[in-house]
């Protein structure tokens, strides 16, 4: 009886000692980088206004109604989108080609 309970406690131990194994994500590569550097594309940075964002870039080519709480909206140009909480840019993001 006193094997099979040791047996378990030693594949306890095993178990618990195991190294955590970690998935790096894309988002974290991207945010690493500088705002306005990725493939050369200029684009807003993060606690601009809406306005500031118009002035800088133009008019987006669409303007995503707010969604949720807080309000979250995008606005789609040709070669990123914004995504802004409340009036302020939150990220940017680089559209794939």
């Amino acid at each position: 009886m006193r094997f099979p309970i040791s047996l378990f406690l030693a594949a306890s131990l095993l178990i618990a000692v195991t190294p955590a194994h970690s998935d790096v994500l894309l988002i974290d590569a991207i945010n690493e980088a500088p705002l306005n550097s990725e493939e050369g594309i200029p684009r807003p940075d993060r606690g601009m206004t809406m306005k500031q964002v118009k002035t800088a870039f133009g008019e987006p080519s669409t303007e995503h109604p707010w969604v949720g709480y807080p309000p979250i909206t995008r606005w789609d140009y040709t070669d990123f989108s914004v995504f802004f909480e409340h009036e302020y840019v939150l990220n940017s993001v680089v559209h794939r080609r």
